[in-house]
């Protein structure tokens, strides 16, 4: 058995121990010679999969540890008999959990009354669903877009992208597609966003290519758009700094990365790879998260104020923004460089869930919050976990 895997990918050593010959190679460096003769493979998103790398292997396996799928030639390994999987929904939480962070420091920034302000969101998968219940706890209004669902299941909550363009936050949740009924390709484009509100803000945690970059800068420059929260660009590694100049938080590709999803993701591929090949899984996760740790919310009549500061100590957004925004004035080669090193070198995370906070006896509605974000709380004497 040989099997080829990204050296990035976290615990692989540990996960794929024991199943033969192991490679390790660097995800945006990978070639043909290195896969010829494996069985498997085991990729990320920044690695291309398709005929110019597979064609002429023995290659039975394709793993991506990633939710999207945009990287993989799908048709092609559909006609070679080359099994694919991913690692849909592993790091949904912690994907919904950094625009949660986002959207309440842009809200204590910007003076925003949330029950004033109605979100969009747009594709209402794993992360999509997700950040609907978070924001809906926040006291968000919320649209769902979502036409293939809409088609799938009937459900006309589900509503198409002109009817939800009134919205004031727009954040998107889609995956990377140029064919079919409703390609994402772009979406984001100068006519769209030309029909939206002088006010509206938008995050991007999906793809950097659902919008049109030249368009979103243009239109942040005129002020047609209060301003943007993004983590996925265009052209990464090589992104648009100007862009980045024109946004209220910026992060280089890692809404996804913290501890639990990355586990997750490790774990789905270790099962999919042991299934396929019909082996035993041996690794165990225990002992690879943190103690839980207590954190203490800002004693401030704003609630947005209150949450913004358990989140932050929970997972300081302003580090990533500052890492990011650190690039701007190193050359556009050196920049890609430390641009995939913020992402390979990444510190991954807790989510909520390894964090209580620390409340008062009367802080009963808070605390129903924290818990509806995914936090733990202490009232008195009791611990209550979230759901």
């Amino acid at each position: 058995m040989i099997l080829a895997i990204d050296e990035v990918i976290p615990f692989w050593d540990q996960a794929f121990s024991g199943f033969g010959d192991i490679r390790p190679f660097r995800g945006r460096n990978l070639r043909a010679v290195d896969v010829r003769d494996a069985d498997a493979i085991i990729v990320r998103s920044i690695s291309p999969v398709g005929a110019d790398l597979l064609e002429g292997s023995s290659v039975r396996f394709v793993g991506t540890a990633s939710i999207g799928m945009d990287h993989l030639d799908q048709e092609y390994l559909r006609s070679r008999k080359i099994y694919f999987t991913n690692a849909a929904g592993s790091n949904a939480n912690a994907v919904a959990e950094w625009v949660v962070t986002a959207l309440l420091t842009v809200a204590t920034r910007r003076g925003w009354n949330f029950a004033r302000k109605c979100c969009a969101v747009i594709g209402v998968g794993h992360v999509g669903s997700r950040v609907e219940s978070k924001l809906r706890s926040l006291g968000i209004p919320v649209l769902l877009c979502d036409p293939p669902l809409r088609d799938a299941t009937g459900n006309t909550k589900y509503q198409f992208l002109p009817d939800v363009l009134g919205a004031d936050i727009l954040t998107l949740h889609v995956p990377l597609t140029r064919q079919g009924p409703c390609p994402t390709y772009h979406m984001i484009d100068h006519n769209l966003l030309e029909r939206l509100s002088p006010g509206t803000f938008i995050v991007n945690s999906s793809r950097g290519a659902v919008i049109e970059t030249g368009a979103l800068k243009q239109a942040l420059r005129a002020g047609r758009l209060a301003s943007a929260a993004i983590d996925v660009w265009e052209g990464e590694p090589s992104i648009d700094y100007e862009l980045m100049d024109g946004v209220d938080i910026a992060t280089p590709h890692i809404a996804g990365f913290s501890l639990d999803g990355k586990v997750r993701a490790t774990e789905m591929m270790l099962d999919e790879f042991c299934r396929f090949f019909n082996l035993q899984r041996n690794w165990k996760t225990c002992g690879i998260f943190p103690p839980t740790a207590t954190v203490r919310p800002l004693r401030n009549p704003d609630i947005c104020e209150a949450l913004r500061s358990i989140t932050l100590q929970a997972y300081n957004i302003f580090r990533d923004d500052n890492n990011l925004r650190s690039l701007r004035s190193l050359r556009r080669p050196q920049a890609a460089r430390c641009f995939d090193q913020l992402r390979n070198n990444y510190p991954f995370r807790p989510e909520f869930r390894h964090f209580t906070v620390e409340l008062l006896p009367e802080d009963h509605h808070f605390a129903a919050i924290c818990q509806a974000i995914g936090f733990q709380t202490i009232i008195a004497s009791n611990i209550r976990k979230a759901d």
